[in-house]
C-alpha cells in the first residue's frame, strides 16, 4: 500500500482544512487507517483513527470535537476535516494504515505511511 497525504496549508486561527490521504496497490476495506502529526521539536504524537470495515473511529483528546475523520465512498481514500484550528495545532499531519484492529492509537502498529503534509495555523 502507497498512501498520499495532501491538504495541508496555511490558515489562520480559527479555520479549517480538510486532508485526504489516497492508498494505492490495493483498497483499505480491512485496514485501519490513522492520522498522526509531528511538530517541530516534538514527538509524533496520534490524533485520530478509523476502522476501515466497521468505521469506528478514535480521536486524541487536544482534537475531540474539532476533527473528524472519515471513509471515501472509494475504499482507498481517507478524510481528515480540522475545524476550529489553533496555532498548536501546527504541524507535519501523517497518513497511515494498519492491518492490525485493536491499538489504532499506537504508531507502532502502522504498516504503511504516507509523506506528511504541513499544517501551519497562523494566530
Amino acid at each position: 500500500v502507497q498512501l498520499q497525504a495532501s491538504g495541508g496549508g496555511l490558515v489562520q486561527a480559527g479555520g479549517s482544512l480538510r486532508l485526504s490521504c489516497a492508498a494505492s496497490g490495493r483498497t483499505l476495506s480491512s485496514y485501519g487507517m490513522g492520522w498522526f502529526r509531528q511538530a517541530p521539536g516534538k514527538e509524533r504524537e496520534f490524533v485520530a483513527a478509523i476502522h476501515w470495515s466497521g468505521g469506528g473511529t478514535y480521536y486524541a483528546d487536544s482534537v475531540k470535537g474539532r476533527f473528524t475523520i472519515s471513509r471515501g465512498n472509494a475504499q482507498n481514500t481517507g478524510y481528515l476535516q480540522m475545524n476550529s484550528l489553533r496555532p498548536e495545532d501546527t504541524a507535519v499531519y501523517y497518513c497511515a494504515a494498519t492491518r492490525y484492529y485493536n491499538g489504532l492509537v499506537r504508531a507502532s502498529i502502522y504498516d504503511y505511511w504516507g509523506q506528511g503534509t504541513l499544517v501551519t495555523v497562523s494566530s
